[in-house]
């Protein structure tokens, strides 16, 4: 991607908010079009067989790659990059276009997962929807499992054995078939290529949120420990 001085102000919005959701897809509105630039175009190009175009081009002169939805399509397509393993973040004009002074203040509004999808056309399907979440613990050698089905507000915890081989991790993968699985910034190098190898969707997330975990958990169910 282009440094951000060199790029027109719409497209340092884009830059801006890949910056801040570099994992997601980005759906940026602009007018009566969900637009996508640069390799996120190119992607939505592929998987939704959507015209890959260009809007403008760079300082080098190298074409910007643009595809595009109808906005009032997304509830369409969306559902389709989700079901694909994709993430991908909803981004609106927040003030009327006629009054802006200069670019449209934009901003994102919503962020979708496989994990945290709760419209059924988006993950069709009678069984759990399970967002899975693991930490381990490299000094007892155990790793803690919870399961949230955002659907129907299931939740439960587990502690497995945290073994090199990541077999009982496996076995519990396995089972309840996550959609998606959040993960500590700070997990062991070599857990992050056995989680990739299982085919989910794996979310990295602040260690602070895994660390703070237990008390959370205590307060939110008032109890004392877990």
């Amino acid at each position: 991607m282009a440094p951000a001085k060199t790029l027109t102000p719409a497209m340092q919005q884009v830059k801006m908010f890949k910056e801040q959701y570099p994992d997601c897809i980005l759906f940026m509105r602009m007018g009566d079009f969900y637009e996508t630039f640069f390799e996120d175009a190119k992607i939505c190009s592929r998987e939704l067989d959507l015209v890959l175009t260009s809007r403008s081009k760079d300082p080098e002169g190298n074409p910007i790659p643009l595809s595009g939805i109808p906005f009032h399509a997304v509830d369409l397509y969306l559902p389709r990059m989700i079901r694909k393993g994709y993430k991908v973040a909803i981004c609106e004009q927040v003030e009327d276009p006629k009054q802006a002074k200069g670019v449209v203040k934009r901003d994102v509004v919503r962020v979708v997962t496989p994990g945290t999808a709760i419209d059924a056309d988006i993950i069709p399907g009678q069984g759990a929807r399970y967002l899975m979440a693991v930490n381990p613990d490299l000094k007892k050698a155990v790793i803690g499992l919870a399961f949230l089905d955002i659907t129907t507000g299931e939740f439960f915890l587990k502690e497995i054995s945290g073994g090199q081989n990541y077999s009982s991790l496996a076995t519990e993968i396995e089972r309840y078939t996550p959609l998606e699985i959040l993960v500590p910034q700070d997990t062991p190098a070599d857990l992050i290529p056995f989680l990739v190898s299982t085919g989910k969707v794996i979310t990295p997330a602040r260690s602070l949120f895994f660390d703070n975990a237990e008390q959370t958990l205590c307060e939110q169910f008032g109890v004392a420990s877990l």
